[in-house]
């Protein structure tokens, strides 16, 4: 596997990011483990530096370190997804209030993330699906401006992904959303705020809710 090299990163950033990007497309999946001779040779990475981008990603809560396992992919609790949905909230209320409007319409990055979803959708391909799904809310979250929240929120959707992960039936998870991420979009174009933040809360507490019953089903045998 080759690393894409990117200004002003180290080799560890490098090898984080790219497994960062394997979560949030559902290649790495929660409760997998990430084998360090195998990282070392899937990147020409030394130990050390495998061992710093693994200790990268536990401190943004993607991996975990499991007594004579070694690091897998984080299962998130409960109380996480109840957090994670408090970010959430805060920034892309935010992003819709306060933001910038939504100018370049339907050729635009928010655009091309409903575009591919669509087709993900028309595939079948919901694992794709709910990639597209969460850039779409990346893009929406840009629109603050913010390098450190983009950054920040980048997180926010790996985690994200990992609770996605976890459902045993991801067609009927994913399903509904494509037609609310379309009204949401709508309204943005429209420079509809209120109505797209009154839309977004809905979204949101009905994500959560999802959420949170798919974690008591995958915890109940």
């Amino acid at each position: 596997m080759s690393i894409a090299q990117q200004s002003g990163l180290s080799l560890a950033d490098q090898v984080a990011h790219e497994l960062r990007e394997d979560i949030i497309h559902g290649r790495l999946l929660s409760g997998m483990p990430l084998v360090e001779s195998e990282l070392v040779r899937g990147y020409s990475a030394s130990r050390n530096t495998v061992r710093e981008a693994l200790h990268l990603l536990g401190r943004e809560g993607l991996t975990h370190y499991v007594r004579h396992k070694g690091v897998i992919v984080r299962r998130l609790s409960v109380d996480d997804v109840r957090d994670l949905f408090r970010v959430r909230r805060t920034l892309e209320s935010s992003a819709i209030l306060t933001g910038a409007p939504v100018v370049s319409g339907m050729s635009g990055p928010m655009a091309n993330a409903i575009e591919a979803a669509e087709l993900a959708c028309e595939r079948e391909d919901w694992r794709a699906f709910g990639s597209h799904s969460l850039r779409f809310h990346q893009q929406i979250v840009g629109l603050i401006g913010s390098p450190a929240f983009d950054e920040f929120f980048t997180n926010i959707v790996a985690q994200m992904r990992l609770v996605f992960s976890t459902a045993r039936d991801e067609a009927s998870y994913q399903a509904p959303w494509l037609a609310r991420d379309r009204h949401l979009f709508q309204l943005l174009i429209e420079n509809r705020r209120r109505d797209a933040d009154e839309a977004m809360g809905s979204y949101l507490n009905d994500s959560e809710h999802q959420a949170l019953d798919l974690l008591s089903r995958v915890a109940t045998p």
